[in-house]
Parts: C-alpha cells; structure tokens; sequence
C-alpha cells in the first residue's frame, strides 16, 4: 500500500483536474474570459492556501533563499501561466478535441525533459506507455471522427500547451528538493496571481462577484480542481519519477469524458472507451518491474 499510495494521489489530483470543465463554463457563461478565468482560478487558490497555510503549514510559508524564487517562476509562469495561455488559444483556433491532443503531449515531454534534466532512466516501458497514452488521448478526442480543423497557430499553441503542462512536473522535482508539496503549490499560485492579476484587469468586473452562482463557481474554482488537486498530485510527485506521474494524470481526460457524458450529454462512442483503456493500460504499463539482467563476475566470463 505503500508504495503505491504516491500513485493513488496523484491520479486523485488528476480527476480532481478532469472536472474543472464544471467550474469553467459556469463562469463563462457569467461572462469572464478565458484567462480571467484562470486568473480566478489563481487568486481563489492563493486565499484557500493562506488560510490552509496559516492553520497548518506557518514554517513552510517562508522562502528559504531569494535565489529560490526561480523554481517558482517556473512552475507558475513557464507552467501554469504558459499552459493555460497555450491551451485556450489551441481552443480558440481549432477544436476542444484537436485542443486535448495537443494537451497530452506533455507525457512524452515530460519523459524527454526528465531523461534531459532529472537524470531519469529512458526504460522501454515508459516509451510504451507514452505511445499508448498518446493514441488512447487521440482516439477519446475523437481525431478519429475526422477532425481536421488545424492551423499554423493552433499547432505551435497546442504544442505549448503541452510543454507548459509538463514544465510543472519538472520544475516541480527541483523544487521538492528544498521545499514541501504544500510549499511549492503556494508558491507556484502565489506567482502565477502575480502575473495574471495586472494582465486580465479583472477588477474591471468585480461586480460578477456579487453574484452567488458566480462567487460559488470561484470558490469551488480555487478549492477543488485547483488546491486539493495540486496538493495531492504534487504529494505524489514527491516519490514518484516524473514521468511516470506524468502518464498516471492522463486519467484526467478519462475523468473530463465521463463527465461531459454525465452531466453535458455529450456523446461516448466506442473508440472513446478503446482510449480510456488504452490509458488505463499505460499507467499499468510504467508501472511493470523491468527485467535485470544478470550481471557476470570475471570468474564466471573465463569459465
């Protein structure tokens, strides 16, 4: 249980992410945009870690060096920032579909960096599991339904998107050697306010907020796909091989499907479900023991 326990969070903070559909388009429909909605997002999850952090967590609210600020520029600019810019301009020039695709690249990123930067073994499972995320992500998009709405921008976007998706795992590791899980959530959203605050203007529309649907939506925004969802993916991530992690949060779409069916009525076709299986299959993939080779002693190759 143990061991696999690291698992077990991670893929709850990402179904947490898979439902973030919910809070979305509440508040679009209320009339915000999409990176003022990120931009609530950000702020609502700094004042849930503030009170989290004042109650629980006092010594790990401090920077340990100035220096340190650069992880966190990281995962709450080059991630969090970058990946939602990306990501709903990929909406904005193609399809939801096409836009998701885009999206999990990230697992092959994530492996490339980790390998690149984190030192991590390029084993022959998680080459597997990323080819296998990859068409299950493909086939419950629907690229196969004969999507074919793709532009210069939206490409170039969507890869982003991805890349700014897996930049969280990577500077996340770096961070977690100085700093707790909590620590690097309340840092990353810390920054990533900062940022979004000044470029949405959102005060502009302070009056939506008098609005009980609208400050529940926030609310839940901030709490649920956001702060408990980081918290407990970046917990796992703290004894878990980046991209490993990185292929066990592509339950997320899994998540966001089953939702869309549910509670939007959207429709689930076969070639859907054969990519939910193909993702479940390559979190079970990475997570196979690798054969090791018998290692011989000079004694035994002269025999």
């Amino acid at each position: 249980m143990k061991r696999i326990l690291p698992f077990i969070m991670i893929a709850a903070g990402a179904s947490l992410w898979g439902i973030i559909g919910l809070f979305v388009k509440g508040l679009a429909s209320a009339g915000f945009t999409s990176m003022e909605i990120v931009a609530i997002r950000a702020i609502f999850a700094v004042l849930f870690l503030l009170l989290i952090g004042v109650i629980h967590y006092r010594q790990e609210m401090k920077l340990h060096a100035v220096g340190d600020v650069r992880y966190f520029l990281g995962t709450g600019i080059c991630s969090i920032v970058l990946f939602n810019f990306c990501y709903f301009t990929t909406m904005s020039e193609m399809s939801i579909s096409m836009a998701v695709i885009f999206l999990y690249t990230a697992p092959a990123f994530v492996t490339i960096l980790s390998f690149m930067f984190l030192k991590e073994k390029m084993t022959i499972n998680k080459i597997i599991a990323v080819f296998m995320t990859m068409a299950g992500c493909i086939l419950i998009a629907g690229l196969a339904l004969g999507e074919s709405q793709i532009t210069i921008l939206g490409i170039i976007t969507g890869l982003g998107s991805g890349i700014g998706y897996a930049l969280y795992t990577i500077f996340g590791k770096f961070a977690l050697n100085r700093y707790s899980p909590f620590a690097v959530t309340f840092f990353t959203f810390i920054i990533a306010a900062v940022v979004l605050i000044p470029i949405t203007s959102l005060w502009e529309k302070s009056t939506l907020f008098m609005q009980t649907d609208v400050m529940l939506l926030s609310v839940g925004l901030g709490l649920i796909p956001t702060v408990l969802a980081y918290i407990l993916y970046t917990k796992g991530l703290e004894k878990t091989e980046g991209s490993t992690a990185a292929v066990i949060s592509t339950v997320e779409p899994v998540v966001a499907t089953i939702m869309g069916v549910l509670l939007f009525n959207e429709s689930l076709v076969w070639l859907q479900v054969v990519g939910a299986l193909f993702i479940v299959s390559s979190v079970v993939v990475v997570n196979l023991p690798q054969k090791k080779r018998k290692r011989y002693t000079s004694d035994e190759i002269t025999q």
